[in-house]
């Protein structure tokens, strides 16, 4: 599918890269750019950052970087059609008839093959679930206390003994390159196509617009893995969904509920409580938090209350909170989990628990305490230099202040003393955040072997300021860049510039439809000056050293290549003219 350069421009230039993708992440102005927490890749200290400028953002961190369509493309696995088509609805743009390549034909057919194939497994699944081979499934559900409005509402099922899901969906005309990426075979020469799931219970994953993704399935016997998922495919991602959020989102308790597996969501939804969901076999990763934060401000966490549990909500209360949102406690004790609970004590007493709820707060420190023995002085010291870390991570000073006065309460320490200790770590902290930057500036300039670092540094100063691409335009041209993606880069720099008189990186972006090249060409163009603390003398003076190393390496290229007497008088005049070069600011 292909939009004009023009139809394209008009989306990016409506939707404000800020405004899109703070309702995904927590942003907070930094200067002139807005940095957070990269969505990408689990970091703790925020390398993401967003140019309003330049209506681009790259991470530092991981390297990725790109304009409004790259972030949602990559954030919601979208298409590169599909990602414009959702930017114009949000800003009100009708968008006229698109013409469609046949790659985009291709990508667009073979997502809308895997969700059938799903689909019609998931139809399979719960109709053997509901026939005579599908006992023990019945049993199953029936143990665990699940009515039929429920089972129908996540389309429970069954894979069989030994299933014939590829014969059925044979018959169905699919072919096997196409079930082979739906992932639910196991393809191999010598002993054939194999069902992935057999003799389990069947839970079909659903995404936000309740199409069927991929499946979850618990075995009947004593086999291992207990509980098997669906593996990644190009439309299922499990770092990047949630169980039961296709229900959950819809919603309006005012918070969501997260629990570790699909029987607490399913057994909670027919509680009554419509909110609660699951991450999908794995560690609540930062997108998934950054998922619940589209639809709420708050979670209670449901995990099981056993060691295990306790472990991976002390994981998840950091992600969570990174993605902006207020992080709840439920305490399930003297049961394990919400299914358990629910069945023992009642919807009732659940709702009395999650109104009653720990801050995420206290449920740390009450964890960590657990950790030392209080009636020796030594550990007890310890645990309150923990405790002055704990309350280090409130960044708002009222919010840690008021923290501070409910730990001197609970502990019966003064206020003055935890102050001190609060500060001391601070102190601690700053200087080992220095000395690990320093390491990494010294690993990088140890790495750098000059190459193309010159071209990139000069594209990152003109980004920056297009007041030097007036001044060096004369002098150079994009074939002064030798290497890529230099070249084309410097190539979309110097035809923006001479159309239009200014440079804009985001549109620059859309010449780049190789992840890998718009990657590069966004860590370029989003790069920190060089030069910012450089007076106007060390500014000129190394603009010049910077277009004369670029030439000079352009010249000695052509000079390897040069076959005619008068192409080579040609490049040595160009040499000499070279060192007469000097560009004024």
């Amino acid at each position: 599918m292909f939009y004009s350069d023009e139809v394209i421009e008009e989306v990016r230039s409506r939707t404000d890269i800020v405004d899109y993708i703070s309702s995904y992440i927590n942003l907070k102005k930094q200067g002139a750019n807005y940095v957070g927490l990269c969505p990408f890749h689990n970091e703790k200290t925020p390398s993401f950052s967003v140019s309003p400028s330049k209506q681009m953002y790259y991470c530092f961190g991981c390297g990725a970087g790109g304009s409004v369509f790259t972030f949602a493309m990559e954030y919601d696995n979208l298409t590169f059609p599909e990602a414009i088509n959702m930017l114009a609805k949000r800003c009100g743009i009708t968008l006229p008839d698109a013409d469609r390549s046949e790659e985009a034909i291709r990508m667009q057919s073979i997502r809308s093959r895997l969700l059938s194939i799903n689909s019609e497994a998931g139809v399979y699944y719960y109709m053997l679930g509901r026939s005579k081979d599908g006992r023990a499934a019945q049993d199953y559900f029936k143990r665990r206390g699940l009515m039929d409005e429920t089972i129908k509402k996540f389309a429970l099922g069954y894979s069989g003994k030994r299933g014939s899901l590829y014969g059925h969906l044979k018959n169905k005309g699919y072919n096997d390159e196409e079930l082979k990426l739906a992932g639910l075979f196991t393809f191999d020469e010598r002993k054939g196509v194999r069902d992935k799931f057999w003799n389990r219970v069947m839970f079909p994953i659903m995404d936000a617009n309740n199409r069927v993704i991929g499946f979850g399935g618990r075995v009947m016997g004593d086999a291992m893995p207990k509980y098997l998922n669906s593996p990644e495919t190009p439309v299922f991602d499990k770092s990047r969904n949630l169980y039961g959020l296709n229900y959950a989102r819809h919603a309006r308790t005012g918070y969501m509920i997260l629990c570790e597996g699909y029987m607490d969501v399913i057994a909670l939804h027919q509680a009554g409580f419509a909110s609660a969901c699951a991450s999908l076999g794995t560690a609540l990763t930062g997108l998934q938090a950054n998922l619940i934060k589209r639809y709420t401000d708050q979670v209670v966490i449901s995990y099981d209350s056993d060691g295990a549990g306790i472990k991976a909500t002390l994981r998840a209360i950091p992600i969570l909170k990174e993605a902006g949102l207020s992080v709840k406690i439920l305490n399930m004790e003297p049961y394990k989990d919400p299914d358990e609970f629910i069945r023992n004590l009642g919807s009732e007493e659940y709702q009395k628990r999650i109104d009653e709820a720990r801050s995420s707060f206290d449920f740390e420190i009450s964890v960590l305490e657990k950790n030392y023995d209080l009636s020796d002085p030594e550990q007890k010291t310890e645990f309150y230099n923990e405790l002055a870390k704990k309350l280090l991570t409130f960044e708002d000073e009222l919010e840690r202040n008021n923290y501070t006065e409910a730990v001197c309460a609970r502990y019966k320490i003064r206020m003055h003393d935890i102050k001190k200790l609060i500060a001391k770590k601070s102190a601690d902290m700053a200087g080992i955040a220095v000395s690990a930057v320093r390491q990494i500036k010294s690993r990088a300039a140890d790495k750098d072997d000059g190459s193309g670092r010159a071209e990139g540094i000069l594209l990152t100063w003109i980004a920056n300021d297009p007041e030097i691409c007036k001044r060096i335009r004369e002098y150079m041209d994009a074939d002064d860049f030798c290497d890529e993606p230099y070249h084309e880069i410097a190539k979309a720099v110097f035809e923006q510039y001479d159309s239009t008189g200014s440079i804009m990186p985001a549109m620059i972006l859309n010449r780049f439809l190789n992840a890998d090249e718009q990657k590069a060409a966004a860590a370029i163009l989003s790069g920190h000056l060089t030069h910012q603390n450089l007076d106007k003398y060390q500014k000129q003076k190394a603009l010049n050293e910077l277009v004369k190393k670029i030439k000079k390496k352009n010249i000695d290229r052509m000079t390897r290549n040069v076959t005619r007497p008068e192409e080579l008088q040609r490049l040595m005049n160009m040499m000499v003219d070279l060192q007469k070069l000097h560009i004024s600011l």
